[in-house]
C-alpha cells in the first residue's frame, strides 16, 4: 500500500491497525480486503504487499485464515481476527489517539503562522 501525491504522513506500519479493523468489522478474502482498504483513504494498487503482510498477521498469531468454497470460482483464504488480534487493534487504537493529540497540538501552533489545506487523497502505506 503506498501514499499517493507525496510524501505520507502517517504512522509506520499503519497497514497493519487498518488490516486489525478491517477484519474487527468483517472477515474478509484478499480481494474483498484490498477493496476496503480503499474506505480508510488507503490505495488498494498493491496485493502482494496485502498478502505479506495478511501471511505476517497470520504468523503473528493475530489473523487466522481457512479455505472457503466460493461460487464463482476457486476456493478462496478467507482471513479473521484472533482474540490477539483484538488485543493489538486495541493497542493500535490507543497510540494513534496519543499521535492524533501531539499532532493536533503541532498542527494548531503551527496554523499560527500558514494555513494548511486538507487533501482528501488515498495514501499508501508500506506495511
Amino acid at each position: 500500500m503506498r501514499t499517493e501525491g507525496g510524501p505520507a504522513a502517517l504512522p509506520k506500519n499503519f497497514l497493519r491497525p487498518c488490516l486489525l479493523l478491517l477484519l474487527r468489522e468483517q472477515p474478509g478474502h484478499g480481494y474483498d480486503i484490498l477493496e476496503r482498504l480503499q474506505t480508510l483513504g488507503l490505495s488498494g494498487d498493491d496485493p502482494g504487499g496485502l498478502y505479506r503482510a495478511l501471511r505476517t498477521l497470520e504468523r503473528d498469531g493475530l489473523v487466522r485464515s481457512g479455505w472457503e468454497p466460493s461460487q464463482n470460482g476457486p476456493d478462496r483464504r478467507i482471513y479473521q481476527l484472533t482474540r490477539a488480534g483484538m488485543e493489538e487493534l486495541h493497542r493500535h487504537a490507543k497510540a494513534l489517539v496519543h499521535g492524533r493529540d501531539a499532532v493536533g497540538v503541532f498542527l494548531s501552533r503551527y496554523g499560527e503562522f500558514v494555513a494548511l489545506a486538507e487533501s482528501p487523497k488515498p495514501v499508501r502505506v508500506d506495511g
